[in-house]
């Protein structure tokens, strides 16, 4: 039933692409497989990885797959634990679920052959394309991060900061121990309905392009109706929904500096933007810029797809030009030296 609703999303993609498994050995399970769609492979560009955010897939890249392709590889992938991907059971320890996360990532660009990348991702996908950028600095040509989830810090004062009623405040307390996308689990055969009703705004947000009134919550219901295996994994990272247990903004200045970093927020999201301040501070010496795209929420690529499309392209012709202009300085020197 997800593969179908699948269907019917990528039905409204334009351009030609392939839908495949990537097996990737015993990561956390068994025989760990990862769901992958690729567009435009024989384009020998720098390719663009996306990884999407909790309770996501690779589906809801639907109006950013025609432009991103245009001119180089894109690939997407169901993180592991999500969409149509393997649901193996990760570790309990945050590090550990982190870890495991990362080698997942990993295992895959080596089995589909990619040499380097322009990684983005989208919330907990930005969370988790920082990380591995710390581990593998040598894979990442450019790190592009939208509205990223976990970056900075659980205020002490959270709930004075935040003005949150007294009535939040239990019911946040009283389902502390269940997943984030429980409530879609416990409806059972309603949970479409669940869906619709909650969230009607991100139904609107695809109607331009997706004109299956349907589709996107179906999608979306299939994809969170399955083991919440990665669902499990998340709770166990995060500090409250909003926050991660350990956050990345602590751990960015030991990212090599090499790496260019572009951020995206929306104007309207509930993530705060203030971090992009931070980590142009934090790595005075490198390459970062940050977007704020106005009359944006959380889900920027769907809010705004036409800016948040020209941003990917512009920042990866970018990184192309001046990867280049590196190989040919390192070029030079080599030279000088022989």
């Amino acid at each position: 039933m997800l593969r179908q609703a699948e269907k019917a999303i990528m039905k409204f993609i334009k351009r030609p692409y392939r839908g495949f498994f990537v097996d990737i050995g015993s990561v956390v399970g068994e025989s760990d497989k990862i769901w992958t769609v690729a567009l435009n492979e024989s384009s020998d560009k720098t390719p663009l990885v996306l990884l999407h955010g909790l309770g996501a897939g690779t589906g809801l890249w639907v109006m950013n797959y025609d432009t991103v392709s245009q001119n180089r590889p894109v690939y997407a992938i169901d993180l592991l634990g999500f969409g149509r991907s393997s649901r193996p059971t990760f570790d309990k320890d945050p590090q550990i679920i982190e870890t495991q996360f990362v080698k997942s990532i990993e295992e895959w660009r080596k089995e589909v052959n990619i040499n380097k990348m322009i990684l983005a991702g989208h919330s907990f996908g930005g969370f988790l394309a920082s990380a591995y950028a710390l581990k593998y600095p040598n894979r990442i040509q450019h790190l592009i991060l939208a509205d990223s989830w976990g970056f900075p810090e659980k205020p002490a004062d959270v709930n004075q900061k935040y003005n949150v009623p007294l009535w939040v405040k239990g019911i946040a307390y009283l389902v502390q121990p269940l997943n984030p996308l429980w409530a879609v689990r416990a409806a059972g055969p309603f949970g479409h309905w669940v869906v619709e009703k909650t969230r009607p705004d991100i139904m609107k947000k695809f109607n331009s392009v997706v004109k299956d009134e349907k589709a996107i919550s179906q999608y979306i219901y299939q994809c969170n109706a399955q083991t919440p295996s990665g669902e499990s994994a998340f709770h166990s990272l995060m500090s409250g929904f909003g926050w991660a247990k350990h956050p990345m903004i602590n751990r960015i200045h030991e990212m090599d500096e090499n790496i260019p970093i572009t951020l995206i927020y929306g104007s309207r999201s509930w993530v705060d933007n203030a971090s992009g301040d931070i980590i142009k501070k934090t790595r005075p010496n490198s390459y970062v810029k940050s977007h704020i795209i106005n009359q944006a929420g959380h889900h920027v690529y769907a809010d705004r797809p036409e800016e948040f499309n020209s941003i990917i392209v512009e920042t990866c012709d970018l990184s192309d030009k001046e990867n280049t202009n590196n190989d040919q300085e390192i070029e030079n020197v080599v030279k000088l030296e022989e």
